[in-house]
């Protein structure tokens, strides 16, 4: 049966990571007098105020991430958006009153950020968030720096996740993870190697993309929507973006790439994306001991997982 971890040792963790962001920002020169937790569940999200800075603080994160590795994806997060806020992109900034790199206190890696207004009692709109995405896709086009590919789809993640749920038939069914085992055998080339996608897709153009489904990470600024989370940019088929959000989202990306001149979604590759988004969902359930909401809250993909096609249509 699984241990999960009690309230009382998450409300520490929390509790835990909001110190180690004020003393870091004090130590930074910040004035710190009343921070204010914005949100809680991956990471704490703390404004430390009075100051017009946000502290990211991660706080669940896969058993084979280290400081070391966490810092280096920050310090990626950290120039994508420092460049697209240079060229007049509408995002969520780096904060400009502190060095623009990861710090680490008391075992946490953390990444500071400028605190924008948020315009009150917007419900998030994320058909109209799908078509805004194709502009942000213009824009990293033009980034210069290096990226992995496909670093998004956390390999690593996928395949730890289905290996510590073995014999956890109380966090997912013993024919689901059998489903998974299966299902990454095929897809974890793919994922792993450029090379191996290409062939898979000819003619399908890779750029930076932002990772993690930009779509659902827009924040409604009261002077407009700003791009936000770019915590696994990474190089990629643009169709990474739209993974899991559905046909309607799909089609509203469609239609503002083509008012664009860009390219419409290819379905193979939508196809292989979805699956692999499904995959690291159902490898989320290895992370529930330290994080237990995550039971129910990906029990819903879980389901709909079952009636798509078998690794995205792909054979191994």
């Amino acid at each position: 049966m699984t241990v999960f971890l009690p309230p009382e040792q998450i409300a520490d963790r929390s509790a835990r990571a909001v110190d180690a962001a004020v003393h870091a920002g004090r130590g930074l020169g910040l004035t710190v007098t009343d921070p204010r937790v914005l949100y809680d569940v991956f990471s704490v999200v703390v404004h430390l105020a009075p100051s017009p800075v946000v502290a990211r603080v991660p706080t669940v994160l896969p058993h084979h991430v280290d400081l070391d590795s966490l810092a280096g994806r920050q310090r990626a997060e950290l120039d994508v958006t420092r460049w697209l806020a240079d060229r007049g992109v509408p995002v969520i900034p780096p904060s400009p009153l502190v060095p623009r790199e990861p710090v680490q206190h008391d075992g946490f890696s953390m990444t500071f950020w400028q605190f924008v207004d948020v315009a009150p009692d917007v419900e998030p709109d994320y058909l109209a968030n799908a078509g805004l995405v194709v502009d942000l896709h213009a824009a990293l086009r033009d980034y210069p720096g290096d990226l992995a590919f496909l670093s998004a789809a956390e390999p690593r993640f996928i395949e730890d996740g289905i290996a510590l749920l073995d014999g956890r038939a109380d966090l997912v069914d013993p024919a689901d993870l059998d489903r998974a085992r299966r299902e990454w055998r095929i897809l974890a080339p793919v994922v792993r190697s450029r090379a191996t996608f290409e062939r898979t897709f000819p003619g399908i153009d890779l750029q930076p993309v932002h990772g993690d489904c930009p779509a659902v990470n827009i924040v409604p600024g009261v002077r407009g929507p700003l791009y936000a989370d770019f915590e696994l940019v990474t190089l990629g088929p643009v169709e990474w973006d739209l993974a899991g959000l559905g046909p309607d989202c799909e089609a509203a990306y469609d239609r503002a790439a083509q008012r664009r001149g860009m390219r419409r979604l290819d379905r193979d590759v939508m196809s292989f994306v979805n699956a692999v988004g499904m995959l690291r969902g159902v490898a989320c359930l290895a992370l529930a001991p330290q994080l237990p909401l995550l039971v129910d809250a990906i029990r819903p993909l879980v389901e709909r997982w079952r009636s798509m096609p078998f690794a995205g249509g792909l054979t191994g």
